[in-house]
Protein backbone atom coordinates (compact mmCIF):
# COMPACT_ATOMS: atom_id res chain seq x y z
CA UNK A 1 0.00 0.00 0.00
CA UNK A 2 1.72 3.55 -0.85
CA UNK A 3 2.30 5.60 2.12
CA UNK A 4 1.93 9.59 2.39
CA UNK A 5 5.30 10.70 2.10
CA UNK A 6 6.55 13.21 5.06
CA UNK A 7 5.51 16.80 5.13
CA UNK A 8 2.48 15.63 2.32
CA UNK A 9 -1.01 16.97 2.60
CA UNK A 10 -3.12 14.17 4.32
CA UNK A 11 -5.27 13.10 1.49
CA UNK A 12 -8.94 13.86 1.88
CA UNK A 13 -12.16 11.45 1.58
CA UNK A 14 -13.29 13.96 -1.34
CA UNK A 15 -9.60 13.08 -3.05
CA UNK A 16 -10.30 9.63 -3.06
CA UNK A 17 -13.91 9.42 -4.04
CA UNK A 18 -13.22 11.65 -7.18
CA UNK A 19 -10.34 8.92 -8.25
CA UNK A 20 -12.80 6.52 -7.47
CA UNK A 21 -15.30 7.99 -9.75
CA UNK A 22 -17.64 7.41 -7.06
CA UNK A 23 -19.19 9.91 -4.38
CA UNK A 24 -17.99 11.07 -1.00
CA UNK A 25 -20.69 9.87 0.92
CA UNK A 26 -19.98 5.61 -1.28
CA UNK A 27 -16.14 6.14 0.07
CA UNK A 28 -17.70 6.62 3.63
CA UNK A 29 -19.91 3.19 3.21
CA UNK A 30 -17.40 1.08 2.05
CA UNK A 31 -15.37 2.40 5.06
CA UNK A 32 -18.08 1.31 7.39
CA UNK A 33 -18.39 -2.24 5.40
CA UNK A 34 -21.94 -1.30 4.16
CA UNK A 35 -23.72 -4.34 2.75
CA UNK A 36 -24.91 -1.52 0.62
CA UNK A 37 -22.33 -1.67 -2.09
CA UNK A 38 -21.63 -3.88 -4.74
CA UNK A 39 -18.31 -5.77 -4.89
CA UNK A 40 -16.99 -3.74 -8.11
CA UNK A 41 -17.44 -0.24 -6.72
CA UNK A 42 -16.28 -1.50 -3.42
CA UNK A 43 -12.96 -2.80 -5.10
CA UNK A 44 -12.67 0.47 -7.40
CA UNK A 45 -12.63 2.54 -3.99
CA UNK A 46 -10.21 0.62 -2.55
CA UNK A 47 -8.02 0.43 -4.97
CA UNK A 48 -7.82 4.60 -5.12
CA UNK A 49 -7.28 4.28 -1.22
CA UNK A 50 -4.68 2.32 -1.81
CA UNK A 51 -3.16 4.75 -4.25
CA UNK A 52 -3.45 7.47 -2.68
CA UNK A 53 -2.30 6.76 0.44
CA UNK A 54 -5.30 7.54 2.50
CA UNK A 55 -5.37 6.45 5.98
CA UNK A 56 -8.88 6.08 7.72
CA UNK A 57 -9.42 8.18 10.96
CA UNK A 58 -11.62 5.83 12.96
CA UNK A 59 -11.76 8.22 16.03
CA UNK A 60 -12.43 11.05 13.83
CA UNK A 61 -15.34 9.40 12.31
CA UNK A 62 -16.65 8.15 15.50
CA UNK A 63 -16.38 11.56 17.29
CA UNK A 64 -18.59 12.88 14.11
CA UNK A 65 -21.27 10.28 14.72
CA UNK A 66 -21.04 10.38 18.13
CA UNK A 67 -20.46 7.04 18.64
CA UNK A 68 -17.09 6.09 20.15
CA UNK A 69 -16.14 2.16 20.78
CA UNK A 70 -14.07 2.75 23.36
CA UNK A 71 -15.10 1.53 26.74
CA UNK A 72 -13.15 2.75 30.03
CA UNK A 73 -13.07 -0.14 32.79
CA UNK A 74 -11.54 1.51 35.81
CA UNK A 75 -10.95 -1.14 38.46
CA UNK A 76 -9.39 -0.85 42.11
CA UNK A 77 -7.14 -3.61 42.17
CA UNK A 78 -5.82 -5.23 38.91
CA UNK A 79 -3.44 -7.52 41.02
CA UNK A 80 -6.08 -9.03 42.68
CA UNK A 81 -6.57 -12.36 40.11
CA UNK A 82 -10.54 -12.17 40.34
CA UNK A 83 -10.61 -8.94 38.84
CA UNK A 84 -7.88 -10.11 36.15
CA UNK A 85 -10.74 -12.86 35.47
CA UNK A 86 -13.77 -10.48 35.30
CA UNK A 87 -11.82 -7.95 32.93
CA UNK A 88 -10.91 -10.92 30.29
CA UNK A 89 -14.91 -11.45 30.60
CA UNK A 90 -15.79 -8.25 30.00
CA UNK A 91 -12.68 -7.26 27.69
CA UNK A 92 -13.83 -10.52 25.30
CA UNK A 93 -17.37 -9.64 25.12
CA UNK A 94 -16.67 -6.56 23.81
CA UNK A 95 -14.37 -7.18 21.14
CA UNK A 96 -16.34 -9.36 19.81
CA UNK A 97 -19.02 -6.63 18.66
CA UNK A 98 -15.58 -4.23 17.74
CA UNK A 99 -14.75 -2.28 20.80
CA UNK A 100 -11.85 -1.04 22.27
CA UNK A 101 -10.98 -1.30 26.10
CA UNK A 102 -8.94 1.28 27.92
CA UNK A 103 -8.22 -0.36 30.82
CA UNK A 104 -7.13 1.56 34.36
CA UNK A 105 -5.83 0.87 37.75
CA UNK A 106 -6.60 2.80 40.68
CA UNK A 107 -5.01 1.19 43.24
CA UNK A 108 -7.25 1.94 45.59
CA UNK A 109 -6.95 5.87 45.96
CA UNK A 110 -9.76 7.90 45.67
CA UNK A 111 -7.70 10.83 43.96
CA UNK A 112 -6.52 8.26 41.08
CA UNK A 113 -10.06 7.32 40.51
CA UNK A 114 -11.58 10.98 39.93
CA UNK A 115 -8.45 11.79 37.57
CA UNK A 116 -9.39 8.50 35.43
CA UNK A 117 -12.85 9.23 35.10
CA UNK A 118 -12.26 12.45 34.04
CA UNK A 119 -10.14 11.99 31.76
CA UNK A 120 -12.34 9.29 30.27
CA UNK A 121 -15.06 11.90 29.88
CA UNK A 122 -12.96 14.26 28.41
CA UNK A 123 -12.00 11.38 25.77
CA UNK A 124 -15.78 10.99 24.90
CA UNK A 125 -15.59 7.18 25.47
CA UNK A 126 -18.43 5.16 24.81
CA UNK A 127 -19.29 4.14 28.27
CA UNK A 128 -17.75 3.38 31.59
CA UNK A 129 -17.34 0.76 34.00
CA UNK A 130 -16.12 1.15 37.02
CA UNK A 131 -15.31 -0.79 40.51
CA UNK A 132 -14.88 1.91 42.75
CA UNK A 133 -12.44 2.09 45.53
CA UNK A 134 -13.46 1.60 49.13
CA UNK A 135 -14.50 4.35 51.29
CA UNK A 136 -16.26 5.94 47.00
CA UNK A 137 -19.50 7.77 48.49
CA UNK A 138 -22.31 8.32 46.19
CA UNK A 139 -21.87 12.16 45.97
CA UNK A 140 -18.79 11.20 44.44
CA UNK A 141 -19.67 9.74 41.36
CA UNK A 142 -22.91 11.89 41.23
CA UNK A 143 -20.98 14.10 38.29
CA UNK A 144 -20.21 11.05 36.28
CA UNK A 145 -23.65 9.07 36.59
CA UNK A 146 -25.04 12.46 35.19
CA UNK A 147 -22.82 12.58 32.24
CA UNK A 148 -23.81 11.81 28.84
CA UNK A 149 -21.71 8.73 29.01
CA UNK A 150 -23.25 5.63 30.40
CA UNK A 151 -21.97 4.65 33.84
CA UNK A 152 -22.19 0.94 34.81
CA UNK A 153 -21.09 0.11 38.48
CA UNK A 154 -19.66 -3.47 39.67
CA UNK A 155 -18.96 -4.97 42.43
CA UNK A 156 -19.60 -1.99 45.14
CA UNK A 157 -23.32 -1.68 45.85
CA UNK A 158 -24.37 1.79 46.62
CA UNK A 159 -27.21 3.49 47.42
CA UNK A 160 -29.24 3.27 43.90
CA UNK A 161 -31.72 5.79 44.85
CA UNK A 162 -29.14 8.19 45.02
CA UNK A 163 -26.88 6.92 42.54
CA UNK A 164 -29.09 6.17 39.28
CA UNK A 165 -26.89 4.58 37.20
CA UNK A 166 -26.88 0.40 35.97
CA UNK A 167 -25.09 -2.26 38.55
CA UNK A 168 -23.26 -5.83 38.26
CA UNK A 169 -22.58 -7.37 41.58
CA UNK A 170 -22.78 -10.05 44.09
CA UNK A 171 -25.00 -10.84 47.22
CA UNK A 172 -21.35 -10.86 49.22
CA UNK A 173 -23.46 -10.92 52.46
CA UNK A 174 -25.65 -13.93 51.50
CA UNK A 175 -22.50 -16.16 50.20
CA UNK A 176 -20.89 -15.57 53.09
CA UNK A 177 -23.28 -16.18 56.05
CA UNK A 178 -23.81 -19.53 53.95
CA UNK A 179 -19.78 -20.22 54.24
CA UNK A 180 -20.39 -19.72 57.74
CA UNK A 181 -23.33 -21.15 58.48
CA UNK A 182 -21.89 -24.46 56.92
CA UNK A 183 -19.04 -24.42 59.01
CA UNK A 184 -21.01 -24.47 61.98
CA UNK A 185 -23.21 -27.14 61.01
CA UNK A 186 -20.02 -29.00 60.27
CA UNK A 187 -19.39 -29.37 63.86
CA UNK A 188 -16.97 -25.42 64.27
CA UNK A 189 -17.59 -23.37 66.68
CA UNK A 190 -14.04 -21.01 66.73
CA UNK A 191 -14.60 -19.16 63.65
CA UNK A 192 -13.24 -16.39 62.30
CA UNK A 193 -13.50 -13.93 59.62
CA UNK A 194 -9.96 -12.07 58.21
CA UNK A 195 -9.49 -9.37 55.86
CA UNK A 196 -11.88 -6.30 54.49
CA UNK A 197 -13.79 -3.83 56.86
CA UNK A 198 -16.49 -4.33 59.36
CA UNK A 199 -18.35 -2.12 57.32
CA UNK A 200 -18.12 -4.80 54.46
CA UNK A 201 -21.44 -7.04 53.46
CA UNK A 202 -19.14 -9.83 53.17
CA UNK A 203 -17.98 -9.33 57.52
CA UNK A 204 -21.79 -8.54 58.34
CA UNK A 205 -22.68 -12.10 56.89
CA UNK A 206 -20.26 -14.08 58.93
CA UNK A 207 -21.42 -11.54 62.02
CA UNK A 208 -24.66 -12.20 61.33
CA UNK A 209 -24.49 -15.68 60.76
CA UNK A 210 -22.86 -16.05 64.29
CA UNK A 211 -25.10 -14.32 66.66
CA UNK A 212 -28.05 -15.90 65.24
CA UNK A 213 -26.74 -19.43 66.27
CA UNK A 214 -25.66 -17.75 69.06
CA UNK A 215 -21.92 -17.90 68.98
CA UNK A 216 -19.86 -15.34 69.61
CA UNK A 217 -17.42 -13.54 67.07
CA UNK A 218 -14.24 -15.13 67.32
CA UNK A 219 -12.28 -12.33 69.05
CA UNK A 220 -13.37 -9.30 70.97
CA UNK A 221 -11.23 -6.86 68.67
CA UNK A 222 -12.09 -7.45 65.33
CA UNK A 223 -10.39 -4.53 64.34
CA UNK A 224 -7.86 -6.79 64.64
CA UNK A 225 -8.00 -8.96 61.57
CA UNK A 226 -9.11 -6.02 59.22
CA UNK A 227 -7.21 -4.90 56.64
CA UNK A 228 -6.27 -4.78 52.70
CA UNK A 229 -7.41 -8.41 50.97
CA UNK A 230 -3.97 -8.92 50.05
CA UNK A 231 -1.88 -12.50 49.37
CA UNK A 232 0.73 -10.76 51.85
CA UNK A 233 -2.09 -9.65 54.38
CA UNK A 234 -3.43 -13.36 54.48
CA UNK A 235 -0.06 -14.81 55.50
CA UNK A 236 0.26 -12.38 57.79
CA UNK A 237 -3.12 -12.39 59.90
CA UNK A 238 -3.12 -15.91 60.19
CA UNK A 239 0.01 -15.68 61.62
CA UNK A 240 -1.45 -13.71 63.95
CA UNK A 241 -4.30 -16.46 64.14
CA UNK A 242 -2.02 -19.00 65.28
CA UNK A 243 -0.23 -17.27 67.44
CA UNK A 244 -3.31 -16.60 69.90
CA UNK A 245 -3.51 -19.45 72.49
CA UNK A 246 -6.53 -20.89 71.58
CA UNK A 247 -6.34 -20.67 67.57
CA UNK A 248 -9.56 -20.80 65.59
CA UNK A 249 -10.91 -24.41 64.38
CA UNK A 250 -11.84 -22.47 61.01
CA UNK A 251 -10.95 -19.47 59.09
CA UNK A 252 -13.28 -17.92 56.42
CA UNK A 253 -10.90 -15.17 54.08
CA UNK A 254 -12.34 -12.02 52.72
CA UNK A 255 -11.04 -13.39 48.80
CA UNK A 256 -9.44 -16.30 47.58
CA UNK A 257 -5.99 -14.28 47.78
CA UNK A 258 -6.19 -14.04 51.26
CA UNK A 259 -6.43 -17.66 51.85
CA UNK A 260 -3.56 -18.39 49.61
CA UNK A 261 -1.59 -16.63 51.58
CA UNK A 262 -3.11 -18.25 55.10
CA UNK A 263 -2.75 -21.55 53.44
CA UNK A 264 1.27 -20.41 52.97
CA UNK A 265 1.24 -19.64 56.51
CA UNK A 266 -0.51 -23.01 57.79
CA UNK A 267 1.85 -25.18 55.79
CA UNK A 268 5.21 -23.40 57.47
CA UNK A 269 3.56 -24.17 60.55
CA UNK A 270 3.02 -28.11 59.88
CA UNK A 271 -0.22 -27.68 60.32
CA UNK A 272 -2.79 -29.38 57.48
CA UNK A 273 -5.13 -27.18 56.07
CA UNK A 274 -8.78 -28.96 56.24
CA UNK A 275 -7.84 -30.49 59.17
CA UNK A 276 -6.25 -28.67 61.87
CA UNK A 277 -7.80 -25.70 60.19
CA UNK A 278 -10.56 -25.64 57.21
CA UNK A 279 -10.33 -22.66 55.18
CA UNK A 280 -12.66 -20.80 53.01
CA UNK A 281 -11.77 -17.98 50.45
CA UNK A 282 -14.01 -15.93 48.22
CA UNK A 283 -14.35 -15.16 44.59
CA UNK A 284 -14.06 -18.85 42.76
CA UNK A 285 -10.42 -17.93 40.62
CA UNK A 286 -9.36 -20.24 38.68
CA UNK A 287 -6.55 -21.20 41.19
CA UNK A 288 -8.19 -22.25 44.13
CA UNK A 289 -8.44 -25.49 42.16
CA UNK A 290 -4.99 -25.71 42.06
CA UNK A 291 -3.83 -24.66 45.56
CA UNK A 292 -2.53 -27.48 47.96
CA UNK A 293 -5.13 -28.37 48.99
CA UNK A 294 -7.52 -27.17 46.37
CA UNK A 295 -9.40 -24.36 48.30
CA UNK A 296 -13.01 -24.43 49.34
CA UNK A 297 -14.23 -20.61 48.17
CA UNK A 298 -17.82 -19.01 47.84
CA UNK A 299 -17.67 -18.79 44.15
CA UNK A 300 -19.28 -15.52 42.29
CA UNK A 301 -17.56 -16.45 38.62
CA UNK A 302 -16.37 -13.36 37.66
CA UNK A 303 -15.57 -14.62 34.26
CA UNK A 304 -19.56 -14.85 33.94
CA UNK A 305 -19.94 -11.20 35.66
CA UNK A 306 -17.45 -9.53 33.21
CA UNK A 307 -19.39 -11.06 30.10
CA UNK A 308 -22.50 -9.93 32.07
CA UNK A 309 -21.20 -6.32 33.08
CA UNK A 310 -20.28 -5.78 28.86
CA UNK A 311 -23.55 -6.96 27.67
CA UNK A 312 -25.26 -4.64 30.32
CA UNK A 313 -22.86 -1.35 29.10
CA UNK A 314 -23.42 -2.04 26.08
CA UNK A 315 -27.37 -2.20 26.22
CA UNK A 316 -27.51 1.42 27.89
CA UNK A 317 -25.02 2.97 25.49
CA UNK A 318 -27.60 1.24 22.60
CA UNK A 319 -30.96 2.14 24.30
CA UNK A 320 -30.28 5.19 26.90
CA UNK A 321 -33.73 5.91 28.22
CA UNK A 322 -34.35 2.20 29.15
CA UNK A 323 -34.87 1.59 32.94
CA UNK A 324 -31.91 0.81 35.34
CA UNK A 325 -30.82 -2.23 35.34
CA UNK A 326 -29.58 -4.25 38.58
CA UNK A 327 -27.98 -7.47 38.19
CA UNK A 328 -27.18 -9.39 41.90
CA UNK A 329 -25.58 -12.77 41.53
CA UNK A 330 -26.00 -15.19 44.23
CA UNK A 331 -22.72 -17.09 44.66
CA UNK A 332 -22.25 -20.87 45.30
CA UNK A 333 -20.48 -22.42 47.83
CA UNK A 334 -17.95 -24.80 46.36
CA UNK A 335 -16.75 -27.33 49.19
CA UNK A 336 -12.83 -28.87 48.42
CA UNK A 337 -10.27 -30.09 50.90
CA UNK A 338 -9.41 -27.51 52.49
CA UNK A 339 -12.51 -27.85 54.64
CA UNK A 340 -14.73 -30.02 57.09
CA UNK A 341 -15.10 -30.96 60.37
CA UNK A 342 -12.93 -29.73 63.45
CA UNK A 343 -10.79 -32.41 64.18
CA UNK A 344 -12.44 -35.20 67.54
CA UNK A 345 -15.84 -34.15 65.65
Amino acid sequence: MAKPHAGRKRVTLMEVASAAGVSKSTVSLVLNDSPLIKEETRQKVLRAIDELGYVYNRFAANLRSQTSLTIGVVIDDLTNPFFAEFTMGLETTLAELGYITIMANTSQSGERQKQVLDALLEHHVAGIVLCPVNGTREEDLLRYANSATPLLITMRPMDWQTLPVDYVGVDSYAGVREATEYLIHQGHTDIAFIGGQASHLRYQGYRDAMRHYGLPLWCEDESMFRSEPTRANGYQLMLKLLGMSTPPTAVICYNDLMAFGAESALGERGLSVGKDISLIGYDGVAGCVYSNPPLSTIAVEPLALGKQAAQQILRRIAMPDNPLSHYVYRPTLQIRASSGRPRGA
